[in-house]
């Protein structure tokens, strides 16, 4: 074997050995924060019991409104955006319903809706108290 033979085989079989390495450093690496369908806090039970609602519209699965308090069993988490235009809705808890203060559509306490102009029910969510937080979770 001569000296060029030699310093080819060398050569490939270096970039041959490294080729595991590059392939482990161009591909996607795993994702370690939380996705949507994680359990996520966005609120405090005291203010929950407060008011006997909470508003988070920043929360990371998107805009939350939940109504009632930490003792009742009838907690309901829906995203408040109207279906219709987009409008924030309201919630009626003499009426048991959200109302759409732009076009008077109505949803119950489901989210499904009552009256129109929308005709898509509001997103809801799962929802649980724990230790002092309130959690949500997309479904």
């Amino acid at each position: 074997m001569n000296r060029r033979d030699f310093i080819t085989l060398f050569g490939v079989g270096g970039i041959a050995s490294s080729l595991p390495l590059a392939l482990a450093a161009c591909s996607p690496e795993k994702s370690t924060t939380t996705t949507s369908k994680d359990w996520q806090n966005i609120g405090k039970v005291a203010e929950l019991d407060k008011t006997g609602q909470l508003l988070n519209e920043n929360s990371p699965v998107g805009s939350v409104l939940v109504v009632g308090t930490s003792k009742a069993k009838n907690l309901v988490a829906v995203n408040p955006t109207c279906t219709h235009q987009g409008c924030k809705v309201n919630w009626k808890a003499t009426e048991n319903k959200f109302l759409c203060p732009c076009h008077k559509s109505a949803f119950a306490a489901d989210g499904k809706v009552l009256a129109g102009p929308a005709t898509d029910p509001l997103a809801t969510y799962a929802i649980k108290i724990e230790g002092d937080g309130v959690l949500v979770k997309a479904v």
